[in-house]
């Protein structure tokens, strides 16, 4: 009878905790993000598209390997933010050291600027540099007289292997320097930003 009742007193409890409530979807912060993203998405598109074909190839080469640089340093940076040791930047903001503040409040929405870098700004850039593969496909094709098909399968596979490269290099970093990388950030990043 006492293993019994002991056995339906200790179900009793654990049937008494409360369920933790579950993160309601931030309406605000998605639509502000889906037009951030629409907006980024219209000038790399237009850059991409109207003046890439008319460019020299030397000059797209350039610029397809500066949208794979931005996709892979905004996916360190989000990794970072991610990663980063909060108590770290909390010693520096006591010390009043610049960007500190901005580095703890970045920790603290590590969600939405991990969204914003690695979501946005990465896979915008790896849209449009695959994009601007395409154009610079069709004017090397047309210059050299080479099959189209051919050269965007090479352009664009190595497109994807220098993104992908790029990032799982740029994702170890991150994780092993997360306090450096996302300092140098904020210390550009409070340039720009004031303190409410």
């Amino acid at each position: 009878m006492k293993n019994k009742d002991y056995k339906e007193k200790y179900s009793n409890k654990t049937r008494k905790k409360p369920i933790k409530d579950k993160k309601k979807i931030d309406i605000k912060w998605v639509s502000i993000i889906t037009i951030i993203s629409f907006l980024i998405s219209l000038v790399f598109s237009f850059v991409g598209e109207v003046i890439i074909p008319n460019a020299h190839i030397l000059i797209s080469a350039i610029l397809i390997f500066a949208f794979i640089g931005l996709g892979i340093l905004f996916d360190m940076i989000g990794i970072s933010v991610t990663v980063a040791d909060v108590k770290t930047f909390n010693s520096m903001a006591t010390k009043k050291v610049k960007g500190a503040h901005l580095a703890v409040r970045l920790i603290k929405n590590a969600d939405k600027v991990s969204s914003f870098c690695n979501d946005v700004i990465g896979d915008i850039c790896g849209i449009i540099s695959g994009s601007v593969g395409v154009s610079i496909s069709i004017i090397v094709a047309n210059k050299f007289d080479i099959s189209l098909l051919l050269v965007t399968l090479f352009v664009t596979a190595f497109i994807a292997a220098i993104t992908i490269g790029g990032k799982a290099i740029g994702k170890s970093i991150a994780i092993n320097r997360s306090n450096r990388i996302l300092y140098r950030f904020v210390s550009v990043l409070s340039i720009f930003y004031r303190k409410k």
